[in-house]
């Protein structure tokens, strides 16, 4: 890391990206340096038991796939939406549109009818690859899918138009030769999860995929052999690029705060995984199970959560039951920038912990490879051309915006997003700002503090509800907590809505009172939080579909209003 100036965070130099480069080669490299170890492994239809592709099934499927495909018509280009379930036909069918040149749109379930529906026309795709649910959806919904071509299901076809995966590709040979793409054609749209607003579809490229194995790879070593247990799918089509097996767990990938720990735990220990990468969600279930159980990971070597701060009580729980070799990471970025920066667990040292539970925010780490950040005035209209004066004064917090080669440049098809989040620069690159407003400390670490859209507007200026929300979550019987302003912008009230732990919840008058008395009493004890005296308790807080994890404080603010005012 090279820190030019206090509010300048500059991350070490990643290699070039070839100017022709199609993210598929990875798998045929796999598939040829390692051709009967296992891509990618599912349970079986008894506890205990496992299902494996080896790299040469899985690249022999892929290229069938690809081969089906070229024959219905599917070129260069193309966007086929994809809604298969984790697994390998969902990692062999998203290499071969990507050997294809065409371009698979991915968007969470999760995300509900009307946003999916919305999202789905918007991308206007070619082709659609789905389970036999998906088509039955896409069947009632008509309307949102005028613009597809070509219908495959995945499984058994119940009457709607269309070819089944199996009939397509029965004939087709196991070979395929790579389209050619240069590293700035597009190669996925990914939705972003709407925590914030609408689902937006992020536009990458081949060379950005490229970029963020690079980045990937030197901020974790990430060896071939390894095995990532993939409570997050999505992250499985990396692993094929660090030759690495992806075990896809018993669980529904659409909510992984409802996951089963005890089947996360057993499945870490069947399938030898040596990391981890999901939502703090899914760990806020599985560490609390180990520690119960008296259960250790000795064979992790490191724990990546992300999605949403991840408390440090979460990361002190990791290592009670990781080996002292194995550490806990938090990379933060987001669908249209990650990684951003990262920190180590163990980094985390008690100064820094303190800092974290005394209203400093949440430490997100230095500038991960490649990536220059800068913090600029906070402002919610658009900004055309980048400017150094933007720049806020030293020690001001201000909105995170990032450049390099893992950062995309648009949103597919939806240009008022594009303006509100980019800045172009005048040597050509593009800046994204992050929408998370933030702070350099004096050692050059970013330090997360909210979401500019989460912002409170009070009559004193901006204040921002992690550092507050750090310091109630100290609670023992706190799950989590969100501060919004109730009342007018500009003149918002804070209030303090609480999210008890499991059986935790207060019943009846006087047991409000005291547990907001005991809470008073924390916040009494840190200036940043001695003025908050509205709290609200609410039983289940809303949170996006991806990762369980990210509040809808705006949901949150509206009922807070409902009630008090």
């Amino acid at each position: 890391m090279t820190l030019q100036d206090p509010n300048v965070q500059i991350g070490p130099r990643l290699p070039g990206v070839p100017e022709i480069t199609n993210i598929a080669s990875f798998l045929p490299a796999g598939a040829a340096a390692r051709p009967d170890a296992a891509a990618v492994v599912v349970p079986g239809k008894r506890p205990g038991e496992w299902q494996s592709t080896s790299y040469a099934e899985l690249e022999a499927l892929s290229n069938r796939i690809a081969n089906g495909l070229a024959s219905e018509g599917v070129v260069k280009g193309m966007h086929a939406c994809v809604f298969v379930k984790p697994g390998p036909e969902l990692i062999a069918i998203t290499y071969a549109l990507f050997k294809l040149g065409a371009v698979p749109v991915l968007a969470d379930p999760g995300m509900g009818r009307e946003r999916l529906l919305a999202a789905v026309e918007r991308v206007a795709p070619e082709i659609f690859i789905g389970i036999p649910l998906a088509h039955a959806v896409r069947s009632v919904f008509s309307a949102a899918f005028q613009s597809v071509q070509l219908f495959v299901t995945v499984g058994m076809r119940l009457g709607w138009s269309g070819i089944t995966l199996k009939k397509m590709i029965a004939r087709e040979p196991g070979t395929f030769e790579i389209e050619p793409t240069a590293s700035t054609d597009a190669a996925a749209i990914l939705f972003t999860s709407g925590s914030t607003g609408p689902p937006k579809g992020v536009l990458y490229t081949h060379g950005m995929f490229h970029a963020q194995v690079l980045a990937l790879k030197a901020l974790y070593d990430f060896e071939p052999g390894e095995v990532d247990l993939a409570c997050f799918p999505l992250f499985a089509l990396f692993d094929i690029a660090f030759g690495m097996t992806s075990v896809f767990p018993d669980m529904d990938a659409t909510k992984p705060a409802k996951c089963d720990p005890a089947k996360i735990a057993r499945a870490i220990e069947e399938s030898g995984a040596t990391t981890s990468f999901g939502s703090p969600a899914i760990w806020r279930r599985v560490l609390p199970y180990c520690h119960d159980q008296g259960y250790k990971l000795p064979g992790l070597k490191r724990l990546l959560m992300a999605g949403a701060p991840v408390p440090p009580d979460l990361i002190q729980r990791a290592h009670a039951v990781l080996s002292m070799d194995a550490d806990v990471f938090t990379p933060y970025g987001a669908t249209e920038a990650l990684p951003v920066a990262s920190i180590a667990g163990r980094e985390v040292a008690p100064g820094l912990l303190d800092a974290m539970k005394n209203g400093a925010g949440t430490c997100v780490g230095e500038a991960a490879p490649g990536i220059e950040i800068r913090l600029i005035k906070i402002s919610d209209a658009p900004i055309a051309t980048w400017s150094d004066d933007l720049v806020v004064a030293l020690g001001e917090m201000g909105e995170v915006c990032v450049r390099g080669p893992v950062v995309t440049e648009i949103y597919a098809g939806e240009e008022e997003h594009t303006r509100a989040a980019k800045i172009h620069a005048a040597d050509g690159s593009v800046w994204h700002r992050m929408g998370d407003i933030g702070r350099f400390d004096a050692q050059g670490r970013l330090w997360f503090l909210g979401r500019k859209s989460h912002r409170l507007q009070t009559e004193t200026g901006n204040r921002m509800p992690v550092p507050v929300e750090n310091i109630f979550n100290l609670h023992p019987r706190v799950y989590r907590t969100a501060l919004v302003g109730i009342g007018p912008k500009g003149s918002e009230t804070p209030l303090l809505v609480v999210e008890a732990i499991p059986g935790e919840y207060p019943k009846g008058e006087t047991m409000t009172q005291g547990f907001i008395m005991q809470l008073r009493d924390i916040g009494r004890r840190v200036p940043r939080s001695a003025d908050i005296e509205h709290f609200l308790f609410h039983e289940a807080f809303p949170v996006d579909p991806r990762h369980n994890a990210k509040i809808h404080r705006e949901e949150l603010k509206a009922w807070a209003e409902r009630q008090v005012l």
